[in-house]
């Protein structure tokens, strides 16, 4: 589907505050700080943003957040396990705002970092820059999931199946189903002005997976660990734009800055 001017403007200006949403709630998950508490920081940075929770009451879900841990691969429940030492977090946070959504996620290593699971986290964010990297106007869609799968399979870790990126605007969830794997050459074909929510997901073992009795949290069947890393971005005639860009360093005052320039946006 192809946005409207005022869609992509309110992308664009959304966009960059959810970048520093997800930045600064990275940043809050430190070892013995809980996963409803990490949930309710967002919340607090979301609200501040002056935009809405996206996945609030989602199809019944009640958090801000999906925060998955270790094998949880997405969909994680913010529940009062606290966050320890050697954790992989998922931190995976939409918002929306004048009718439409972005969505965005980024996998951390909280504390001492493992070589096997940096390894995964470098190989899965790679991956979706790789597809990035692919879009255009005219390209088919087959040619971004060819990208994605290329990366992961040569480090030889697991892609998962039975989940998928979607396009995104005036719903959080929309047509075309981006799967991370596919056919250069095959598949619809993108044009300028449709937003893409391009989310690898990867494990470091077998690709199946099971869901929790919650009926959200998604796991890995074999109890590996799993990474997800996800941008919104825009489809334009010579490449794309990355809408939910993240900060490196965020800050209290720098995000405060960065939602007075927001604001003069609206």
């Amino acid at each position: 589907m192809k946005l409207n001017e005022k869609q992509i403007h309110t992308m664009r200006r959304i966009g960059p505050l959810l970048g520093w949403v997800l930045a600064l709630t990275a940043q809050a998950a430190k070892p013995g700080i809980t996963l409803a508490a990490l949930d309710a920081f967002a919340y607090e940075r979301i609200k501040q943003a002056r935009v809405k929770a996206a996945f609030l009451n989602y199809k019944g879900y009640r958090y801000a957040t999906c925060l998955s841990l270790n094998d949880a691969l997405v969909h994680g429940i913010p529940n009062n396990e606290r966050i320890r030492t050697g954790d992989v977090l998922g931190i995976d946070i939409g918002v929306k705002d004048e009718g439409v959504y972005v969505d965005s996620a980024h996998t951390i290593i909280i504390g001492v970092r493992d070589a096997q699971d940096s390894q995964l986290l470098k190989v899965t964010e790679s991956a979706l820059m790789a597809g990035i990297a692919q879009v255009r106007d005219g390209v088919h869609l087959g040619d971004v999931q060819a990208a994605i799968a290329q990366v992961i399979t040569k480090a030889h870790l697991g892609i998962v199946r039975d989940l998928c990126g979607h396009g995104i605007g005036p719903e959080l969830q929309m047509e075309p189903r981006i799967l991370n794997f596919g056919e250069r050459g095959t598949g619809p074909i993108l044009n300028a002005g449709m937003a893409l929510a391009i989310e690898p997901m990867v494990t470091l073992g077998d690709w199946h997976v099971v869901t929790d009795p919650d009926g959200w949290t998604v796991r890995t069947a074999d109890g590996k660990r799993a990474a997800h890393f996800e941008h919104t971005i825009l489809v334009t005639q010579k490449g794309s734009e990355i809408l939910t860009s993240r900060p490196q360093n965020a800050t209290l005052s720098a995000y405060a800055r960065v939602l007075g320039r927001m604001e003069e946006l609206r």
